[in-house]
């Protein structure tokens, strides 16, 4: 199964490491803007928020960029800015206080490819989870598994969230909104939710 790189991707994405399945994460595609590849959304205290990771686009050829080229903008102080987000969203979450150690360092450090940082997360994320998927990056362009393309938002099944009184049940958020709201009780939503993502969402 072939998957984008992704930022904190969303609750599907992780849906597709449950399968069993290899997982290979493409790096030969050319660099979509404004999609999971650098950007996540998470639940905010005004209702879902999108936190995008600034590209440098010095390297881009023509306006593209293989994805393993990508490299991250040094120009704003963004990884300040997402984790002030996540804390400010996540604080009163069931698990922020305890698993908020494990990821602020990866917000303190400079990253200078974007897949690198994504894939970073995203062992973090599967360390939390307790789970060891089989994941490797694409030798040469392959492209994203077909069987994926399809808009799943309501396809995740329901979880507490810390706004959910105010906002409703938001489906498909980062994957670290279920992390920090349900804890080790994730993996009960992952595998009862079907695998897939938003394309170029």
């Amino acid at each position: 199964m072939v998957l984008p790189s992704a930022y904190l991707p969303p609750i599907n994405w992780f849906a597709c490491l449950m399968t069993g399945e290899p997982i290979c994460l493409e790096q030969y595609e050319n660099y979509h803007k404004q999609t999971i590849r650098n950007r996540c959304t998470i639940d905010s205290p005004n209702g879902p928020l999108q936190l995008s990771i600034p590209v440098d686009k010095s390297n881009f050829v023509g306006g593209k960029c293989l994805m393993k080229d990508v490299r991250i903008s040094t120009h704003n102080d963004w990884q300040h800015q997402h984790w002030y987000a996540l804390e400010t969203s996540y604080f009163n979450s069931p698990f922020f206080e305890y698993l908020q150690d494990d990821f602020r360092p990866l917000y303190e450090k400079q990253w200078t490819f974007l897949m690198d940082f994504n894939e970073a997360l995203i062992q973090k994320c599967c360390e939390m989870l307790d789970i060891q998927p089989n994941i490797s990056r694409t030798k040469s362009y392959v492209g994203i598994s077909e069987n994926l393309n399809a808009n799943p938002t309501n396809s995740t099944l329901n979880y507490y969230q810390v706004f959910q009184q105010k906002h409703g049940f938001l489906p498909n958020l980062s994957i670290i909104d279920l992390i920090f709201n349900m804890g080790n009780e994730s993996l009960l939503v992952l595998r009862e939710s079907r695998s897939g993502y938003v394309a170029e969402g």
